[in-house]
């Protein structure tokens, strides 16, 4: 059987210039959009009522640890370039079964 290795990543958001759920979904959608495209999930998990702040998760599976690193290097740079979006915080999880 092969391993088994897995991440879970939670990235806090404030969006600076946001002054309303639409604004704020204005420039979450084009982000989860781009992460998508890394073949991870995605979604939005806490503060959905806030129109300045955002939590989402980012998970991935593969089979070997060294490709995990590169998505979760990846989405941290993808987080990190969008110049609209301040990251107040993450956090990662792994999970490795031989």
């Amino acid at each position: 059987m092969s391993n088994l290795h897995a991440v879970a990543i939670r990235i806090g958001l404030h969006i600076n210039e946001s002054q309303s759920l639409k604004s704020k979904r204005a420039v979450l959608r084009p982000l989860l959009a781009r992460l998508e495209k890394l073949r991870v999930s995605v979604a939005e998990i806490g503060h959905q009522d806030s129109w300045q702040q955002a939590t989402i998760a980012v998970a991935a599976v593969a089979a070997d640890a060294g490709r995990l690193g590169e998505v979760v290097e990846t989405v941290k740079r993808i987080v990190y370039s969008d110049p609209r979006i301040e990251v107040t915080a993450i956090e990662i999880s792994h999970l490795e079964e031989p």
